[in-house]
């Protein structure tokens, strides 16, 4: 089995991680200038009830982690299709570490800057990356 094809996967879940940390640095302490305390949260609260009580700039980190635990969920599972099919080489290799670098630049656009024009064509280029990955998987476990 190449395993090669397992590096841009493990490097998307350390950026995933990262964003993670991120997301946390700066949630926690905008959550605190707004006065609100942990143990005062009601039960079953989600991140998704800070819209709008901490800054939107914040909540941005939130959103693309959010982002990094959908999506990259399928290419995750499309390259161990191809490493276990040894598929795993060339231009699904390739492809995969598009998909990857094209996901992290996706990332710091929408953690930083946001605009949702740019997002749109990472999030396109970063798509058709991961579908022809699929199709390629595809063939090689029927083919």
């Amino acid at each position: 089995m190449n395993t090669a094809i397992l590096a841009p996967a493990a490097v998307l879940v350390l950026w995933s991680l990262i964003i993670l940390f991120w997301m946390a640095g700066t949630r926690f302490p905008a959550l605190a200038k707004t006065g609100a305390n942990l143990s005062d949260a009601k039960p079953g609260g989600r991140g998704s009830d800070l819209e709008g009580v901490i800054p939107d700039k914040v909540n941005w980190k939130s959103h693309n982690f959010t982002h990094l635990m959908e999506q990259p969920t399928l290419f995750y599972a499309t390259v161990i299709i191809l490493a276990i099919s040894d598929a795993a080489y060339g231009a699904n290799l390739y492809l995969a570490w598009a998909y990857v670098i094209i996901r992290i630049i996706h990332s710091i656009w929408q953690v930083t800057v946001n605009l949702v024009k740019v997002r749109l064509v990472l999030f396109v280029a970063s798509t058709i990356c991961l579908v022809i990955l699929a199709i390629n998987a595809v063939w090689a476990t029927l083919f």
